[in-house]
């Protein structure tokens, strides 16, 4: 167990460590990035190998890297070019209120 647990942990970090050098610009702050990739290797660890049972190796490892794709999906804000305010009813162009007509 103790080999899962150091083994999910280094691949959560990792994952978080490519997260956060591809997607810079759409997450936190990087402590925050690289902590919750390794925690949440480790909390998928833990989880798969309750699920599974032991002598499950490689499929502990497998759950704990798609828990920690999870949670650092989690995290990612979308890009600003994706930001557009909807056109609401009763707006104009500008956001200044326009009358409402059937």
């Amino acid at each position: 167990m103790f080999l899962e647990a150091l083994g999910s942990a280094l691949l959560g970090f990792a994952l978080a460590w490519v997260f956060a050098h591809r997607l810079a610009d759409r997450l936190p702050v990087r402590g925050i990035v690289l902590t919750a990739g390794t925690l949440g290797g480790v909390f998928g660890a833990l989880v798969t190998h309750g699920a599974l049972g032991p002598g499950h190796f490689l499929a502990t490892l497998v759950g704990a890297v798609a828990v920690a794709a999870v949670l650092l999906s989690l995290l990612v804000r979308p890009s600003s070019r994706r930001l557009r305010r909807s056109a609401g009813l009763g707006r104009g162009v500008n956001g200044a209120a326009r009358p409402y007509h059937l």
